[in-house]
């Protein structure tokens, strides 16, 4: 049965404790931490703040006790991987891996440094679209730089890299050429590079908007078989990651997609992007075009366009971009509630501790339950522009605002007697 052989192609090297690529372990926004705390501000449950240099919107990446970030410095000619002590915020490593001259200009939403580092065993890889791709060792020694990739993102870099085996690999969709690529992993040669196959003629001859895209993409394994999605514009295709090669793609009418795909209940998720953005449900178990046969259901009401869905027992939760949380069942597409929060939205939402995190672009973090009604369980507002997904581990929230990053957790009273203290 296609539902119970369906599995998340993980990092090997992962634990619970760890939160090594964007959307955590599994890629899909899932956490097992516990006791985090439901109240925060500036002064109540953060046991560190910091200072982070440049701007970046690469979400935390961390590994024992190291926490890696990307930031661009000096209008985005200094590319950088940095490193902090996940305990006491103190900054580990500092490395310049590329310097430009003319970075050119990124949108106001994202930076030079959007898409977020990847970490496995002693390597962090690090992505800044064309500016380049390198691997950092977790000691900050420089392993390998590869700036081959050459394309217009137009509005800055976007999506993160996925490792799967020995292989790195990396969406490029520029305004100009599309491509999935593959390095290996421990040189940063290129292995595999396959074009895009299904973006529509007038999307090509410029007379519709351009085909670029900002996603990340997703490994899963389904009835035995490793595959990788990727979303782009007008299309998600299934990939065989040690080739490329094409299993079966989708269609649909869209571009500069950012979200990324979410599976579950032998369906994946996924967003057409701008303009109109509609959702989809698509069967996982075709082969070839499967457009008209592997649809489960769509929606165009509150669809989101940068914020990926979050999968929780039988429901899925979304996030629009202005604001408007909803409910639905996975399986058939039916809303079980739709509710308006409030807010801009560029992060994709979490589940921890039994709760669902909901981070705006203004700092504020929702917290609601899971369920088929809607309940807040609280609202939390912090300093600065918030447009990176939080990462959250054992009993604490790492959260990076445009200036800052924080830890945030439940103080730890050490009175004989006493446990952790804080809401």
């Amino acid at each position: 049965m296609l539902i119970a052989a369906l599995s998340l192609s993980g990092m090997s090297l992962a634990t619970a404790a760890d939160w090594p690529q964007f959307r955590g372990p599994g890629g899909q926004g899932h956490s097992q931490a516990q006791n985090l705390p439901l109240a925060w501000s500036e002064t109540e449950n953060v046991t560190w703040k910091i200072p982070v240099a440049g701007l970046g919107w690469s979400s935390p990446s961390i590994q024992g006790n190291q926490i890696w970030l990307t930031t661009a410095i000096d209008d985005g000619k200094s590319l950088r991987a940095i490193a902090f002590d996940t305990q006491t915020g103190n900054s580990l490593y500092d490395v310049e891996v590329f310097h430009l001259d003319d970075p050119g200009a990124v949108h106001s939403k994202n930076s030079h440094a959007s898409p977020t580092p990847i970490i496995e065993g002693e390597s962090v890889y690090v992505h800044f679209g064309a500016h380049g791709t390198a691997c950092v060792a977790t000691d900050g020694t420089i392993k390998w730089r590869n700036q081959e990739l050459q394309y217009n993102h137009r509005h800055g870099p976007g999506g993160s890299p996925v490792i799967f085996e020995d292989l790195l690999i990396l969406n490029c969709d520029g305004s100009d050429i599309q491509f999935v690529v593959a390095f290996d992993k421990k040189t940063g040669e290129i292995r595999w590079k396959k074009k895009r196959e299904h973006i529509g003629s007038d999307r090509l001859t410029g007379k519709s908007s351009v085909p670029m895209a900002y996603t990340t993409p997703l490994l899963v394994e389904i009835n035995g078989t490793q595959q990788l999605l990727s979303s782009g514009a007008d299309s998600i295709v299934s990939y065989n990651p040690r080739t490329g090669d094409e299993y079966w793609w989708f269609r649909y009418d869209g571009y500069s997609n950012v979200l990324r795909p979410v599976v579950g209940k032998g369906l994946v998720f996924i967003s057409s992007g701008y303009d109109q953005p509609e959702f989809f449900a698509v069967r996982l178990d075709g082969a070839g075009d499967v457009t008209a046969t592997h649809l489960g259901w769509n929606m165009k009401k509150a669809a989101p366009l940068n914020p990926s869905p979050l999968l929780v027992g039988d429901e899925l939760y979304l996030v629009s971009d202005n604001g408007i949380a909803t409910c639905l069942d996975a399986v058939s597409g039916k809303e079980h509630w739709q509710e308006r929060i409030g807010g801009n939205f560029s992060a994709s939402p979490t589940f921890a501790d039994g709760r669902i995190f909901l981070l705006d672009e203004d700092g504020v973090t929702t917290l609601i339950a899971p369920g088929k009604k809607f309940e807040t369980l609280g609202s939390n507002t912090l300093e600065g522009r918030t447009l990176a997904t939080p990462a959250i581990i054992g009993e604490t929230i790492f959260l990076r605002t445009d200036k800052h990053l924080y830890r945030i957790e439940k103080p730890i009273v050490s009175t004989a007697g006493k446990g952790a203290s804080g809401n």
